[in-house]
């Protein structure tokens, strides 16, 4: 290993490590930390747009290193032909003659199948070698059953990663992987019998980890639906009465709606005369029920937010970001449809890990106490659902509430900006169309329960062309023609990400715009009674149920230091900051946070993260080959990001900028060059420290970039 002190190996986009003995940087000392928040008033008039600041010490070229795709952040898939065109239109994919591929694109992206060359059957897995359970199946199970032929022929040898022993049976004292586990050697053994035979047996505490013999069970996972939930979702035989009767008085007063504006040639937007809002009013029926009261929530200065992130906010990595200090985490956007058609790869984007059911912090100041708030019965996880028409986020929302015991508020998505969404109409595409939002939110809080509903939204759909105000307004109060009947519709938090859909994640977030868009958010908490029917006290059933009725406005874009963080919140005036590619890149952020300065952390605890990310992961996907294999795409997935991070020590100038990219430029020693590189090869180095090496039918494609190739883990 190099001395710090003689920065070498170039850190460029063809730049390897070849070795890979660095393993034992885990055990070196922590860095020390550096205390440099008074750096960011340093005089950045030298500083280049773009281009990161790199001491000139370590820098090797002032070329600036190609720009990467961040449409993966929070979710991306087809490039954005027609980014003006409007939900449900089929826009060019890009496949036709003359139409050039466009970078971003995921189209059949894959990682192979990692699984045992012999299938074990579930009768042996979790029981010894001489009392199997009887197999459902009988002669005709097509599995293996002989233990001895699986260990031998049907898997891959023990992993010798991690000191051989198997995290989960480490942690919990049972493995729910059983004899599949790449580190059963850790919690099996052979025993003589009395009458001399010998038996393979497995050390497991059952009554200690307290699971059964279901292999869905993981130890340390709540919300786990189960599969007979699942099933009956499937055959709809869950039957979901709020919904189902909210829908049926929605259609009822949609249609008196519609009919009126069709006869008067207009749109549910337009101004209504007051002669038809009169004519409204008398066929009005009140619903079928109002919203219950909601359970109260926090956001404030002491909360920062991590973000909803597709493929990146999976159960291990919001753990993380939970032991550093984050103290919100959502899900990973789960489609409204499948959720409610029982299908299991949206509801397994609901399981949450035990430490996010613990108390976000709350120390508020100033006098703001939320009345009746109860901080000991708050948690930290809340579900982020999309959907396209009011049914169907109202049945999700209705589902959830129902079959998950763990939920402190459900997430309507109005941002998302990539096609398969917006051309449905759902995500960024329902900023178009208010008056559904509206419908939907509302909804969704007639059959929540006293589960609060929050939004999360972009600036519009158009760059150039904000248009969320006008939703906010709607959020707020509803319809200005309609809240005397139907009042609010009880929206207790908004996010808004400052940018477009267009923009995507190109640009600055444009927090200018968010600091107008919180200011309308507290002139109407000002003058809520004005805008409230004078007649009638406001129906608390219909108000966010937070601090003084009003709606917490949380800010979102760009956020990558503790400067940035304290920056919004105190000139934007949000009530928090919630934060994705920032988590991402560096997730001890909510650590800089939380204590108030810069921490340059070491290459060897930058590692250490990536081995918690690596245990978390065989917790809670299993240590068997199908979960190593998971835990290893999405460990991938991760370090594509982790590489941009430039530590601290290199900066010429602070606070670092998220939207700018290095030069070429030598780190401090061989491991923080490792994971630093842009290769994919020494991505997939790095997962083999702790895993071992990969599957031979594993495969990978990075996302970044102009990438579009698919590579296989051992060539």
């Amino acid at each position: 290993m190099q001395d710090s002190e003689q920065p070498e190996p170039l850190v460029a986009a063809e730049a390897r490590t070849e070795e890979a003995g660095v393993t034992s940087e885990v055990n070196e000392p922590s860095s020390k930390r550096q205390k440099l928040s008074h750096i960011a008033t340093t005089d950045q008039r030298d500083r280049k747009h773009g281009i990161a600041p790199i001491k000139p010490e370590y820098l090797i070229s002032l070329e600036a290193q190609d720009v990467v795709d961040d449409d993966v952040a929070e979710g991306a898939g087809a490039a954005d032909n027609n980014a003006t065109g409007r939900p449900g239109q089929q826009q060019d994919g890009g496949g036709k003659k003359g139409k050039k591929k466009q970078k971003g694109q995921n189209h059949n992206r894959t990682f192979g199948h990692f699984e045992d060359s012999l299938r074990l059957c579930n009768s042996r897995v979790l029981n010894n070698e001489f009392s199997p359970k009887p197999c459902k199946f009988g002669e005709r199970c097509n599995m293996c059953h002989d233990l001895r032929v699986y260990l031998a022929e049907g898997r891959r040898p023990d992993v010798e990663t991690l000191g051989g022993k198997c995290p989960v049976f480490e942690r919990y004292g049972r493995c729910p992987s059983g004899w599949k586990c790449r580190f059963v050697k850790s919690h099996s053994k052979e025993i003589q019998l009395e009458d001399g035979r010998k038996e393979l047996v497995l050390i497991q505490d059952r009554d200690q980890a307290g699971l059964d013999d279901n292999q869905d069970a993981r130890p340390g996972i709540v919300n786990v639906a189960s599969s007979d939930i699942k099933w009956d979702l499937a055959r709809k035989k869950v039957v979901l009465e709020k919904s189902e009767a909210y829908i049926k008085w929605l259609d009822r007063d949609s249609a008196i709606t519609h009919k009126l504006y069709n006869r008067k040639g207009g749109t549910e937007d337009a101004p209504v005369d007051p002669s038809d809002l009169e004519e409204l009013r008398a066929q009005f029926v009140d619903p079928p029920f109002k919203p219950s009261e909601k359970r109260k929530i926090y956001f404030g200065r002491e909360t920062p937010v991590l973000a909803p992130l597709t493929t990146q906010g999976n159960l291990p990595f919001r753990r993380l970001c939970s032991d550093l200090g984050a103290q919100i985490t959502y899900s990973e956007m789960a489609m409204g449809l499948p959720l409610i058609q029982g299908q299991k790869g949206e509801w397994a984007l609901m399981k949450t890990h035990e430490s996010e059911l613990a108390s976000p912090r709350y120390t508020p100041e100033n006098g703001k106490i939320v009345e009746g708030y109860d901080n000991a019965k708050d948690l930290k996880w809340g579900a982020q659902i999309s959907g396209n028409q009011a049914w169907v986020a109202m049945k999700a929302a209705e589902a959830l509430t129902k079959f998950l015991p763990h939920l402190r508020v459900i997430d309507l998505n109005c941002g998302c900006p990539i096609d398969l969404v917006f051309q449905t109409g759902a995500g960024s595409g329902l900023l178009d169309t208010p008056n559904k939002l509206e419908k939907m939110v509302r909804g969704m809080n007639a059959v929540s329960g006293e589960v609060p509903i929050t939004v999360k939204l972009r600036t519009g759909v158009r760059d150039g062309r904000p248009t969320v105000q006008r939703i906010i307004e709607r959020l707020a109060f509803g319809n200005s023609d309609f809240r005397d009947r139907l009042g609010a519709p009880g929206t207790a938090a908004m996010t808004l990400h400052g940018r477009s859909r267009q923009q995507r994640y190109t640009k600055k977030a444009n927090w200018e715009y968010i600091a107008e868009c919180a200011a309308l958010i507290q002139s109407y908490k000002n003058k809520k009674d004005d805008l409230t029917d004078t007649a009638l006290e406001p129906d608390q059933s219909t108000q966010a149920n937070t601090l003084d009725g009003g709606i917490y406005f949380i800010g979102n874009g760009d956020c990558y230091s503790h400067i940035d963080y304290f920056s919004h919140i105190d000139n934007a005036k949000v009530d928090s900051v919630m934060i994705a590619r920032g988590a991402m890149i560096k997730p001890w952020i909510f650590e800089e946070i939380e204590k108030g300065q810069y921490l340059d952390k070491s290459a060897s605890e930058r590692l250490g993260y990536v081995e918690k990310f690596v245990r978390y992961g065989l917790e809670a996907w299993g240590s068997d080959e199908i979960g190593l294999g998971h835990t290893r795409r999405f460990l991938l997935e991760w370090l594509s990001f982790t590489c941009r991070y430039i530590p601290i020590g290199l900066l010429e100038h602070l606070p670092p900028s998220i939207q700018d990219r290095p030069p070429k430029y030598r780190c401090r020693d061989d491991l923080e060059t490792l994971l630093a590189s842009t290769n994919y090869k020494d991505w997939i180095k790095i997962t083999e420290m702790f895993l071992g090496p990969a599957h031979p039918n594993f495969t990978f494609q990075p996302k970044h970039k102009s990438n579009s190739y698919e590579i296989d883990a051992e060539g």
